[in-house]
């Protein structure tokens, strides 16, 4: 087999796990109906997804026998800058508010591009930030702060 088989069937087996692992804490929760949503419905929806995923993933890898691309170098750029960029927002959402913490996760995010300019990436992340701010919490009304306590104002 292939490390290209070998890979896209330790993927689906991590899916199909981390699907197990998430589906198996739903059953503690009431499920509810589609109509009447219990708090662990939108759980077990996703949990189902994922695993959905994990065996087409799966199906595929152990049916082709060749990789369908050649392998490229990895990209670590993209790596350094989209996997530490949610754990920011995640980290900083509640201290410095939704907008900021939004504007400088879509900051760091854009620099995963190598072709991505200073003014582009502050572009986008300000268009992001604007599109998400008018969607989630004046479309939406959500309850969370635009501007945290770390900000003097």
């Amino acid at each position: 087999m292939t490390d290209k088989n070998n890979t896209d069937i330790l993927c689906g087996l991590a899916l199909l796990a981390v699907a197990g692992l998430f589906g198996w804490q739903v059953f503690s929760l009431p499920i509810g109906t589609a109509t009447r949503m219990g708090p662990g419905y939108f759980p077990m929806v996703l949990s189902a997804l994922l695993a959905l995923l994990g065996v087409i993933i799966l199906f595929k890898a152990l049916r082709s026998p060749e990789p369908d691309e050649a392998k490229g170098p990895l990209a670590w750029r993209g790596m350094a800058f989209i996997l530490p960029a949610p754990v920011f927002f995640g980290l900083t959402v509640r201290g410095l508010g939704f907008v900021p913490a939004l504007f400088v996760t879509s900051l760091i995010a854009a620099f995963a591009s190598g072709r991505m300019k200073v003014w582009q990436a502050v572009l986008l992340a300000a268009l992001v930030t604007g599109f998400s701010t008018l969607v989630f919490s004046y479309a939406l009304g959500l309850p969370f702060r635009r501007f945290g306590p770390w900000w003097p104002f």
